[in-house]
C-alpha cells in the first residue's frame, strides 16, 4: 500500500486557497481512478482505491496545515507502513505557476505542513511540489497562499492539477523522471517543428519562372 496525501486546510472558505492545492489535485486523483467514498478517519478524510498495480489510501489531513504531521503520523502507524511509502502533494511558492518538481527527503523549506509532516514521521518521504508563484516580498507570503487563486489563475490550475491525475500512475510505479517528464509535456507541448522547404520543388519553381521569362 502507499499513502498519498494532499495537504491543505479544512473547510469550505479555504478550498480555493493557493495553499490547498494539495487538496485540489488528490480530490481530481480520486475522481480520475475511481476511489471509494471519503471517510473519516485518522484526523482526516480517507479514500481507497487502485492506482495501476498499486493500493492507494489517499488521505487528506484535517488538522490544519501546520498539524499535518499528527494525521499523517496516525495512519502511517495504523497501517505499519514507512516513510518510503508516503507521497505528499502540496503548494510550492518557490516556483512558477504550472510547474512541479518531485523529490525524496529533503527540507521543509518555509512550508509549515512539511516541517509537522517531517517531526512525525521523518524525512524520508517523496514530495509533490506544486508551483504557485511568489508573491514577491516575504511578508506577504502568508497572505498570498492563504488567498483564492485569481480567476485568470485558474485554467492554468486546473491544467496542472488534470496532468497530475493523468501521469499518477508513472509516479505510483517510482519513475519521477518520467512522471515530471509527461506532466511538463501535457502542459506545455513542444511546438510542432516547422516543415522544412521540398528543395526540388523549390529548384522547379525557379526554373520554371526562368523559362516563362
Amino acid at each position: 500500500m502507499q499513502l498519498l496525501v494532499g495537504l491543505g486546510n479544512p473547510g469550505p472558505r479555504h478550498a480555493n486557497n493557493r495553499h490547498n492545492i494539495g487538496f485540489m489535485a488528490l480530490d481530481e486523483i480520486v475522481r480520475r481512478h475511481g476511489f471509494g467514498p471519503w471517510r473519516v478517519r485518522f484526523q482526516g478524510r480517507v479514500a481507497e482505491g487502485r492506482i495501476g498495480d498499486n493500493r492507494v489510501l489517499a488521505f487528506k489531513p484535517e488538522t490544519y496545515m501546520n498539524e499535518s504531521g499528527r494525521a499523517v503520523g496516525e495512519a502511517l502507524r495504523f497501517f505499519k507502513l514507512k516513510p518510503g511509502q508516503v507521497t505528499v502533494i502540496y503548494d510550492e511558492i518557490d516556483l512558477k505557476p504550472g510547474k512541479i518538481k518531485v523529490k525524496t527527503g529533503g527540507g521543509a523549506g518555509g512550508h509549515n505542513g512539511i516541517r509537522s509532516i517531517d517531526a512525525h514521521i521523518g524525512r524520508d518521504y517523496r514530495r509533490v511540489r506544486l508551483g504557485v508563484g511568489h508573491p514577491g516580498q516575504k511578508d506577504l507570503v502568508h497572505g498570498y497562499v492563504l488567498r483564492d487563486f485569481a480567476k485568470a489563475e485558474m485554467p492554468g490550475v486546473e491544467k496542472l492539477i488534470d496532468a497530475v491525475a493523468t501521469e499518477m500512475p508513472l509516479l505510483m510505479n517510482g519513475d519521477e523522471a518520467a512522471f515530471m517528464s509527461r506532466v511538463a509535456h501535457l502542459i506545455a507541448p513542444p511546438k510542432p517543428a516547422k516543415p522544412k522547404p521540398d528543395s526540388t520543388e523549390s529548384a522547379g519553381d525557379t526554373k520554371g519562372e526562368a523559362d516563362g521569362i
